[in-house]
């Protein structure tokens, strides 16, 4: 379903956007040793650790006991790294709790031609851990849980607009019941700001849940695509909002 092409991909925007990324990066890793200062937890769970561009890993080991990063596929330089670091345990798990197996049983069978008729036989599992978290952290992941999910019901399913947006927002609501259960941090898209060569400035929204009251609370601006890369006829910058609760 192009998860691993979606990993790789991430790098790759990184490193040619030419530092553009930088401050967005800075910025999450700020906030999660703020967020340590404040709990000072035992253990941590990140879920969406990808590359570790966002993460202060180093400066976590620094104050803490064991550190489990979960995602649904590693990177191997990851897989390298985390190799010599006795206190950090890689996780391949799938943060929607088996969403993805749940949507690729309901449409392996149609194509673009014949396709499902509704996303009503779909049901959205609880994500769950065989362990105690500890501090959980979501990265930069939330509003990514269905992104690729989305590009396969369009073409695999009849689901309009109204039905693929309620099903992005029970996707989100259920990530951040699982958040609700621990203690944690929360790093999250919530619009995109595209601005077209013609001067129209267009604000995507990409959080359709709604955000639970933090115990401290930080926003600020990510340059995604200040190059126009991902679009040529536009560029775009992400708004980002951070919270502990």
């Amino acid at each position: 379903m192009g998860y691993y092409a979606y990993q790789n991909g991430l790098i790759y925007n990184d490193l040619n956007q030419d530092g553009g990324w930088d401050g967005h990066l800075s910025s999450c890793r700020s906030f999660i040793m703020k967020a340590m200062e404040y709990y000072n937890p035992s253990r941590i769970t990140v879920l969406g650790s990808g590359w570790l561009l966002d993460l202060p890993l180093a400066e976590m080991l620094e104050r803490t006991g064991t550190i489990y990063l979960v995602d649904i596929v590693h990177p191997p330089e990851v897989v390298r790294q985390a190799g010599d670091l006795e206190k950090v345990v890689l996780v391949e798990q799938d943060i929607t709790g088996g969403l993805i197996e749940e949507v690729w049983n309901a449409t392996g069978k149609f194509s673009f031609f014949r396709r499902l008729k509704s996303l009503e036989s779909i049901e959205i599992p609880e994500f769950v851990l065989a362990f105690d978290p500890g501090l959980v952290i979501s990265l930069n992941i939330m509003t990514q849980l269905e992104t690729r999910l989305i590009e396969w019901l369009k073409r695999r399913s009849a689901a309009g607009e109204d039905e693929l947006l309620l099903f992005c927002k029970k996707v989100q609501e259920r990530h951040i019941e699982f958040l609700l259960k621990n203690r944690s941090v929360l790093i999250t898209d919530y619009a995109e700001v595209e601005t077209k060569k013609t001067g129209e400035v267009n604000d995507i929204p990409t959080l359709f849940a709604e955000l639970p009251p933090g115990q401290f609370m930080e926003e600020w601006t990510w340059d995604f695509d200040l190059k126009g890369q991902e679009n040529y006829n536009s560029t775009s910058v992400i708004k980002v909002r951070a919270l502990a609760f």
